[in-house]
């Protein structure tokens, strides 16, 4: 068994990278961000203050979240309801910025988090993997790309979704979202000591595919 964390700001490539590594690898894919993007959604479709550290921490026990892995493809459920599209909007992204800040959400999402890892040879993006979730992984990759490029991403996402969206407001958004995930109290955004750092900025998704592929198989010998 072994693990992979690629850690990374907002719109650096990371959940589409991992998805593809996964797919060639033949492991489980767990996409960190989708889970606090659905506590994000709960919180704002129950008309809930996102700053309210109080009143998020009494409903927490409310949100029962399921996560299944289906070839490779998380699939995720918010009290029922199947949710993997619907978490995609700006507006959940920004959300799950805000509940990240809040330790008991951190805490909750962890520990799922980990025992999704149990068992299986897993890789994982987030915020804090190679930090703090998975701190003895395997292979550690931490990815950036400037926020220009990550602009233009995000754009491209939503398009692809059938989504309106304002390329000024999410170049604005992710620009609060780097500020939020560096500068937050509890395991902040940040590269770990032994993670390999990737500028995807200049680099399509196969380039940044082999790129990571080549890393792997240094560590590892799988391939």
């Amino acid at each position: 068994m072994y693990s992979i964390a690629i850690d990374g700001p907002a719109g650096s490539g990371k959940s589409t990278v991992a998805k593809q590594i996964a797919k060639k690898l033949g492991i489980l894919y767990i996409d960190t961000g989708a889970m606090y993007r659905t506590v994000g959604l709960y919180c704002l479709e129950n008309n809930i203050d996102l700053s309210d550290e109080k009143k998020i921490n009494t409903i927490l026990p409310k949100i029962n979240m399921k996560i299944e892995l289906l070839e490779g493809k998380q699939e995720i459920y918010l009290n029922g309801e199947k949710v993997t599209e619907k978490i995609r909007t700006q507006e959940a992204g920004k959300a799950a910025s805000d509940v990240a800040v809040i330790f008991s959400v951190r805490e909750k999402l962890v520990q799922i988090q980990r025992d999704l890892a149990q068992g299986h040879s897993v890789i994982m993006d987030g915020r804090d993997i190679g930090t703090n979730v998975l701190p003895n992984a395997t292979v550690k990759i931490y990815l950036d790309a400037s926020v220009e490029e990550r602009t233009k991403r995000r754009c491209n996402e939503l398009k692809w979704l059938g989504k309106n969206y304002d390329a000024e407001r999410i170049k604005l958004e992710i620009i609060e979202r780097d500020k939020n995930d560096k500068n937050r109290k509890y395991n902040p955004l940040k590269k770990a000591k032994d993670a390999t750092l990737l500028d995807t900025s200049s680099m399509n998704i196969e380039q940044v595919v082999n790129k990571i592929l080549e890393i792997i198989k240094r560590k590892i010998e799988i391939l």
